[in-house]
């Protein structure tokens, strides 16, 4: 599929939606991007918005959990609410955080909210995603799923030049049968998955 001279592909294992490698952004051109949201951890409407994840992950999670918010940003919003309730967080992000000294632990749970659609290399990073997790932890993910695909050309999310995957309830039904977690999706774009307990 072409899209204003952009050529986006499908997997057909997974129905994964990635726009072509050579047409990524580079680090700078991805910066200025993100420079401009506006995620302010005391903005009552951010707040709202990341509780479609945090609010069903914190019924999940037992006292004193400890995680990690992976692509956290400049205003780590999720990590707030997640301390507030009175856990443990980490935070990582390749621009704004970039402390890999956090990616050799493992947690009780990951999150992962609008960072998924950056992924340059999704199946690398899924990799790392589960290897964070201790056996019965939880991953938390929030992107928007793709639908009908006469209207992704149109697609508010697809014009963001900065997400270059884009993903379907049967793509994320691929990946938890790949790593054998328990899924809970939650439409428009939010999953839980659970990695097994006698997983190593």
């Amino acid at each position: 599929m072409q899209v204003e001279q952009r050529d986006y592909y499908r997997c057909p294992t997974c129905q994964l939606r990635f726009l072509d490698p050579d047409a990524h952004p580079g680090p700078e051109a991805e910066r200025a991007v993100y420079d401009l949201h506006q995620n302010d951890p005391a903005d009552p409407g951010y707040r709202r918005f990341l509780a479609q994840l945090a609010e069903p992950l914190l019924k999940k999670l037992p006292a004193d959990s400890r995680g990690l918010d992976f692509g956290c940003g400049p205003g780590p919003a999720l990590a707030a609410m997640m301390v507030e309730a009175g856990h443990l967080v980490a935070l990582y992000d390749p621009i704004y955080v970039p402390d890999i000294s956090v990616l050799e632990g493992h947690y009780d749970f990951v999150t992962c909210t609008e960072v998924a659609e950056h992924f340059h290399d999704p199946a690398r990073e899924f990799e790392r995603l589960d290897a964070l997790l201790r056996p019965g932890g939880w991953l938390g993910i929030m992107t928007r799923f793709q639908t009908e695909d006469d209207r992704f050309a149109d697609w508010h999310y697809r014009r963001d030049p900065t997400h270059v995957v884009f993903y379907r309830t049967e793509t994320m039904q691929w990946l938890g049968h790949r790593y054998g977690w328990e899924l809970e999706i939650l439409p428009p774009g939010v999953v839980l998955a659970q990695k097994p307990i006698n997983q190593q």
